[in-house]
């Protein structure tokens, strides 16, 4: 803690712009690292609890859909085994566990930290970026698990493996603008992360993860990747990742804009009300 206040000490500093942002940035990551090792303070395993909850996760989506339920579909890039199912439903996973994983923890990252808030030289904005940089490094052992998975089963690495990072950036855009507007809002109202738990377990069910997209009738099926991001980036996800090929390109580029809309106006949000969060607090 010693360490985050002398940084945050020096951006009080009159410092050049590129300085200021570089200053920032190493809080940042200063803040993030400590997150990760608090969450798993004292365990044996350390962070590797993270692979093993999402591995875990693959087992047992197999064991249910694919060996209980006996369900098969026709799974583009993929075999047609028992282990083929729960892959591609990790690859949905992922992603939508770094959503989740960052913006639940984001609406209590304010008025978890009292102590900052008061700090004069602390720079607020940090504060809901933490839970959602966490998240999506966690989620990266995952996906890197998904990697080495489809490796081994199609004898395949697919070279759109390097468009990853252009899912990513709207993935973050969409989690830090909602974690903004939920952070900011929740100093006000304390009831904002249990209704978030809600939503996001109905959000879930509304997302073509534990289905495919081809099980909601056509008429509809457009409106689901226009209304709801996340099906689009689940959906990028596995075509990157599972099948090497990219059929939903004008979906892409609509929920990169709708990201960057919403990062805005959440940071809008919150840098409004975050005058009034030391009176609050």
């Amino acid at each position: 803690m010693r360490g985050i206040a002398q940084q945050a000490e020096r951006l009080s500093n009159k410092l050049p712009i590129n300085a200021l942002w570089r200053a920032k940035l190493d809080l940042l990551r200063a803040l993030v690292i400590r997150d990760l090792e608090a969450r798993h303070k004292g365990s044996i395993l350390g962070n590797l609890w993270p692979l093993l909850n999402q591995l875990s996760q693959l087992l047992i989506y197999t064991y249910v859909f694919s060996i209980v339920l006996k369900v098969k579909l026709p799974l583009h890039g993929l075999p047609e085994n028992n282990l083929s199912f729960g892959i591609w439903i990790f690859a949905g996973l992922i992603p939508w566990n770094a959503f989740v994983g960052g913006l639940l923890p984001a609406a209590n990252s304010v008025i978890n930290q009292p102590n900052l808030v008061k700090k004069v030289v602390f720079p607020l904005a940090l504060l809901p970026l933490v839970p959602v940089f966490s998240a999506f490094v966690e989620s990266t052992l995952g996906m890197m698990s998904l990697i080495v998975l489809v490796a081994l089963t199609t004898k395949t690495i697919h070279l759109t493996l390097w468009l990853l990072p252009l899912i990513w950036i709207p993935q973050l855009l969409l989690t830090a603008g909602l974690s903004y507007l939920v952070a900011g809002l929740t100093v006000f109202l304390r009831d904002i992360p249990q209704t978030l738990v809600v939503l996001t377990n109905l959000w879930f069910y509304l997302t073509p993860i534990v289905y495919p997209i081809t099980v909601i009738p056509e008429r509809f099926r457009q409106w689901v990747f226009w209304l709801n991001p996340m099906t689009t980036i689940a959906e990028v996800y596995r075509e990157l990742i599972l099948s090497g090929t990219i059929k939903h390109l004008g979906e892409w580029g609509m929920v990169s804009l709708f990201s960057l809309i919403v990062f805005y106006g959440g940071l809008s949000v919150y840098r409004r009300l975050r005058s009034a969060f030391a009176d609050v607090l």
